[in-house]
């Protein structure tokens, strides 16, 4: 009775640990894509706290180990998973142990499901690689289009893929893979994507983890720690990209450089591609079409009547760039580039007395009659996505992390950069750049 009864108490204790925090049934979400090229990635972490029992679950399930052995092993294996944090980081994590909100932020990108079996039968495996093997990833200049059936001659296109984008992997048919991502699904050439094995590299190249600002001014520091120096401060919505994530930290990008920000502080989320059907590109194109009416609209109707001056110093209204034969683009971009070396202020929206970046966008914009909003985030969802920097025009507004600025043409911007160098002019791919978008 000695045996079985350990026997037991070891499976009991192995379901109870296995399972909690087992929560990752997840469905897909119904958010549309609101850009041509919406930013790419995704990214899933492995939980901090997690231990495989496989060897335990061995240890109790075969008969070839004898009793006192079992018990020994049982013992070790629970005393150093609830005292000791640095046993458990050298045993292999069990793949339940992806995090629920990134692996809600995968499924809702492919519109799959994945279930506790799906999951749990890896557990011998790298649970991030598998997981990437079952994702279909386009790998094309522009998109591939996504089809009801897999024929180019019979098969009616439905949606697109665009590049980088994430689709879930069904099956393959004779050169084609069938696909869930987003609100589509449907048939994929096989020559346009990756998947399984030559999955796993890409998949970790084309995620952008973001922290999004909850508090109304966040502190970035030096290091993750209340004592270290604060580097700058955020405004609360603007949303940064992660670098690294560590116990209650998160290490992040700004105009100052890299910096630290508290957890409490942020809420974090994946950024990804996935499939526009038809229907969704229709109605955004439309959308699109009528902002940019309207904009050059009020564009016309309000830059004869603005001007601007400060002191001594006196600045051309908007009006006096818009031509005939130039851009309203191009007419921001001059306009823009009248303010530099004047100073940046956090939260300022004054051309001449100080501005933040999302400031001095939204205030230069508004002598065109445009409304943006002061957040640099948000900024990211104004107007047409431009797909890269290499198509960018002047007037277009360029998106970093925690950052925004306003594309002057010949690979430049102008933007409020810093408190300690005002407003400049910097070359546009100083940084990594997150999106461009279009206005005009």
């Amino acid at each position: 009775m000695k045996k079985p009864f350990m026997q037991l108490a070891a499976l009991s204790m192995v379901a109870a640990m296995t399972f909690t925090n087992l929560d990752i049934v997840a469905y897909a979400s119904t958010n549309k894509v609101t850009s041509v090229m919406p930013q790419a990635g995704f990214t899933y972490a492995l939980g901090n706290n997690q231990v495989s029992l496989s060897g335990l679950q061995e240890s109790v399930e075969t008969e070839k180990i004898e009793s006192e052995e079992a018990s020994s092993s049982i013992s070790k294996t629970t005393a150093e998973a609830a005292g000791s944090e640095e046993t458990v980081t050298n045993v292999t994590p069990l793949a339940s142990t992806v995090t629920d909100s990134i692996l809600a932020n995968i499924q809702s990108a492919t519109g799959s499901v994945i279930k506790n079996s799906d999951i749990a039968k890896e557990v011998e495996q790298d649970s991030e690689e598998e997981l990437f093997k079952t994702l279909v990833i386009a790998k094309v200049h522009d998109y591939v289009n996504v089809r009801d059936l897999p024929s180019e001659e019979d098969g009616e296109i439905i949606g697109k893929l665009y590049d980088k984008s994430v689709g879930t992997y069904i099956e393959e048919d004779n050169g084609w893979y069938k696909i869930k991502s987003g609100s589509v699904e449907g048939y994929v050439k096989a020559e346009y994507c990756v998947t399984g094995d030559d999955a796993v590299d890409l998949a970790k190249e084309v995620g952008t983890r973001i922290a999004t600002v909850t508090t109304t001014t966040l502190k970035v520091r030096g290091g993750p720690s209340l004592d270290d120096e604060v580097l700058g401060l955020v405004p609360i919505e603007d949303q940064l990209v992660v670098e690294e994530e560590l116990d209650g930290w998160v290490k992040v990008s700004i105009e100052e450089g890299d910096g630290y920000v508290s957890l409490d502080y942020v809420t974090l989320s994946t950024e990804f591609v996935k499939a526009e059907s038809k229907a969704e590109e229709e109605a955004r194109l439309a959308k699109e079409r009528a902002a940019r009416e309207a904009a050059n609209k009020a564009a016309k109707a309000n830059t004869s009547t603005q001007k601007s001056s400060s002191g001594s110093t006196s600045y051309n209204a908007a009006s006096s760039y818009t031509t005939a034969t130039s851009s309203i683009g191009s007419a921001v971009a001059q306009f823009a580039q009248q303010f530099v070396g004047n100073p940046y202020v956090y939260g300022g929206t004054s051309l001449t007395n100080g501005a933040d970046c999302s400031g001095f966008v939204m205030s230069v914009y508004s002598n065109f009659g445009v409304s943006l909003p002061h957040s640099s985030g948000a900024d990211r969802s104004v107007g047409a996505a431009v797909d890269g920097l290499a198509n960018a025009q002047p007037g277009d507004i360029v998106c970093y992390s925690g950052h925004v600025a306003i594309y002057i043409g010949g690979g430049q911007i102008v933007h409020a950069s810093t408190a300690k160098t005002g407003i400049k002019i910097s070359d546009a791919n100083y940084r990594t750049v997150l999106a461009v978008r279009r206005i005009f």
